[in-house]
């Protein structure tokens, strides 16, 4: 579909993990509702493939690597943010990793590489962007935490815990930072096939078990995710901070279903 400027027309935003899975559809769906941005990845071709999709949409992207984990590639990101489009009104963090493995299988390589992704990747870039935002006093954060926030995930340790730390730097920031008209929320998405996860969620065993437990009975939709984003991110959601908002076919709200 064309872009259609709406409720984010004229804002500017930067999407780290943007360039697959869920971080790309937020990214799309950021540009159709009028944003201009940044789908920020590692991999170059993957930004370009996505920045060029974006402006066939007729959308304006940039095209700018960054590993999450490394703070000075973050920090250049948001320098090349700043000098090209002059703010950042919203940062989307989706970039993340999950690997399943028996907790006691789990390497100290394994579990540092997921905290690093996950718990690290979202601070450096809330902390890097927030002082940015603090000095326009304006900014929308949209983090993305997990079911694995609430709930465990069965062999999936590391990744339960980096989820759970995700909502929890997400309502600290979001406290601390209304003072500078800064929002900070997140979205537990369901279960949704992506790259990130597609080998684990269609295992026989563990797609019965999700399913068995998600009323809808079936895994989200890519697309169903940019709604939710777009709210987060736009100034409908101006008085909502500190909000973990679950986008998962009701599978937090069951409990005993027959």
């Amino acid at each position: 579909m064309a872009i259609q400027h709406s409720c984010l027309e004229e804002k500017k935003a930067l999407v780290f993990g943007g360039t697959s899975g869920l971080g790309k559809a937020i990214a799309i769906g950021l540009a159709e509702a009028g944003a201009q941005l940044a789908p920020v990845s590692r991999r170059l071709e993957a930004v370009r493939r996505t920045a060029a999709e974006i402006r066939t949409l007729g959308g304006d992207a940039l095209e700018i690597t960054a590993d999450v984990t490394v703070r000075t590639e973050v920090q250049r990101a948001v320098d090349i943010m700043l000098d090209q489009m002059g703010r950042i009104d919203v940062l989307v963090n989706s970039a993340g990793i999950t690997k399943r493995i028996p907790s006691l299988d789990v390497t100290d390589e394994t579990w540092d590489q997921i905290l690093d992704v996950n718990i690290n990747g979202t601070w450096n870039t809330c902390q890097i962007v927030g002082r940015v935002m603090r000095k326009q006093g304006y900014g929308r954060i949209v983090n993305i935490a997990s079911l694995a926030s609430f709930v465990s995930v069965h062999e999936a340790a590391p990744y339960c815990a980096s989820k759970g730390a995700v909502a929890q730097i997400t309502r600290c920031l979001a406290a601390e930072w209304a003072k500078y008209g800064i929002t900070v929320n997140a979205i537990a998405p369901g279960v949704f096939e992506t790259p990130l996860n597609r080998n684990i969620i269609n295992d026989p065993t563990r797609k019965e078990s999700i399913l068995s437990r998600t009323p809808m009975g079936r895994y989200g939709n890519v697309d169903e995710i940019k709604g939710p984003a777009v709210f987060l991110a736009s100034d409908s959601a101006s008085f909502i901070t500190g909000e973990i908002l679950t986008v998962d076919g009701g599978f937090m709200a069951q409990g005993i279903a027959k």
